[in-house]
């Protein structure tokens, strides 16, 4: 790995050089074109020198080595870190506590955070039971439920812990039961936390427990999710989405961006530390698992992690199948929720080496928001510009690569998936929404306006409705 980014970086320098040492002769000067009769615009007929394309594939090189190069840097000095203070969950320092004891045999918890589920709690639940290894034991959290969610569970066999008093919605419930729960847990025993519209592949349960059995020092497992069938267009766009996530995590190995809450498995010692380092090391109310004060708690903790030096994984045999919203007016609920959490998530952790990454991928969402804005704007311009439509074999060749990368990043997620690659627009009308939401985040942000979390709930049709 280490000599892959030292070969990208060198090559994004050579071209670098090489594109500001060579002079570009002979070009054209722009053409002088009317736009809508009464402005003037000048634009350019030709494809851009063969110095300009080094220069901006250089650059790019030369950023995506030094982004992969500072996070290889952060996470060995993590992994090696003996520094019980400062990283009490990194590796070498639990190895350390952990050696030459048997902890007995690996058990595992499944807490189930349910508010009104009633139409697909069964569903998850049987996921569970059917599973090669099923678990120890399963407590669905009840949470101010007002439909017969509990009644259900304790049919299917689980154990119902109902919520006292909690505001604070699923992070407040969770806390709730983790507070019953985690003071019996040992160093070999696992804890679960498992979304109730969420759906298990076979063989999850037995991949974690094998590595958690093979790896004392790995913290969390998370699971990597695929969209339900079903819901139209705007669901296949939501399961491509999903499908091109999952591929980046597997060519990252499994190293997790955000320990998703449709399902993970965490170490009892890790949800203990971070609830013991709150307040301290972490921003949120000590002793409490997970913040409250969140829009999304899975994030938060996945950062919480990573802070204390915790190693995580999410391996490519551990999926599970989740929902997708069913109209664009839930889409947008849910997505906005999800942009401004990561925000104020990292607002609240600050620059640190743990969050290092998280800026660089949000710089990164702001780059490609105005990127695309701009590809559009000139678009619109350059369609205006010309008396006549001009075709450009340079910029045609640009977008048929463009599409080639759109179906072979979704090509695991089955024909529907790579034809609506193919048609390219459709898919570059659901990005621009994607960052339409991400500016509505920016914005609300700044102007300090209150964030709602926007539950959403199942309805006896099966639709789902904002609550």
């Amino acid at each position: 790995m280490g000599l892959l980014i030292l070969g990208t970086a060198l090559a994004g320098a050579g071209l670098l050089w090489w594109s500001v040492s060579d002079t570009a002769r002979g070009r054209a000067a722009p053409s002088d074109g009317l736009v809508l009769g009464a402005w003037h615009i000048l634009y350019d007929t030709e494809a851009p020198t063969v110095p300009t394309l080094a220069a901006a594939g250089g650059l790019a090189l030369l950023f995506a080595a030094g982004v992969a190069a500072l996070e290889r840097r952060i996470a060995t000095r993590a992994r090696r870190s003996d520094d019980g203070a400062g990283l009490p969950l990194s590796p070498r320092h639990v190895m350390a506590e952990t050696r030459g004891v048997f902890h007995g045999p690996v058990t595992l918890t499944v807490l189930v955070p349910a508010h009104d589920e009633a139409q697909g709690i069964a569903a998850t639940l049987a996921s569970l039971a059917g599973q090669s290894r099923p678990p120890d034991r399963i407590v669905v959290v009840a949470d101010n439920c007002t439909d017969d969610t509990a009644e259900i569970a304790r049919r299917s066999g689980a154990e119902v812990v109902e919520s006292i008093g909690n505001r604070h919605k699923k992070a407040g419930a969770l806390n709730q039961a983790l507070t019953r729960i985690l003071p019996g847990q040992g160093e070999n025993d696992l804890v679960m936390v498992m979304d109730a519209d969420t759906v298990l592949d076979d063989g999850f349960l037995d991949a974690v427990v094998r590595r958690m059995t093979d790896d004392r020092a790995l913290m969390a497992v998370g699971g990597l999710f695929y969209g339900e069938e079903g819901k139209g267009l705007i669901g296949q766009f939501q399961r491509n989405e999903y499908t091109r996530y999952a591929r980046d995590l597997r060519r990252r190995r499994g190293r997790v961006f955000v320990l998703t809450g449709t399902a993970t498995v965490f170490r009892p010692r890790a949800l203990r530390t971070v609830a013991a380092e709150r307040g301290r090391l972490l921003p949120g109310v000590p002793g409490d698992v997970y913040d409250t004060l969140v829009l999304t708690e899975d994030n938060e903790i996945t950062l919480a992690l990573k802070a204390l030096g915790g190693l995580t994984l999410s391996p490519a045999e551990c999926t599970v199948v989740t929902e997708v919203m069913p109209t664009w007016r839930s889409l947008w609920a849910q997505r906005l929720r999800w942009q401004r959490g990561a925000l104020e998530n990292l607002g609240a952790y600050g620059l640190r080496p743990a969050t290092f990454r998280y800026w660089a991928q949000q710089l990164g969402i702001g780059y490609g928001v105005i990127a695309l804005f701009s590809y559009l704007l000139l678009m619109l311009l350059m369609a205006l510009s010309f008396d006549s439509w001009v075709w450009f074999p340079f910029w045609l060749g640009t977008g048929l690569v463009f599409t080639v990368e759109r179906i072979v990043t979704v090509w695991h997620g089955g024909w529907r998936a790579r034809l609506l690659a193919a048609t390219l627009f459709p898919e570059l009308v659901y990005a621009l929404f994607l960052d339409i939401v991400y500016l509505k985040g920016i914005i609300d942000m700044s102007l300090g306006r209150n964030a709602d979390w926007k539950h959403v709930v199942s309805t006896p049709r099966g639709a789902r409705v904002d609550a």
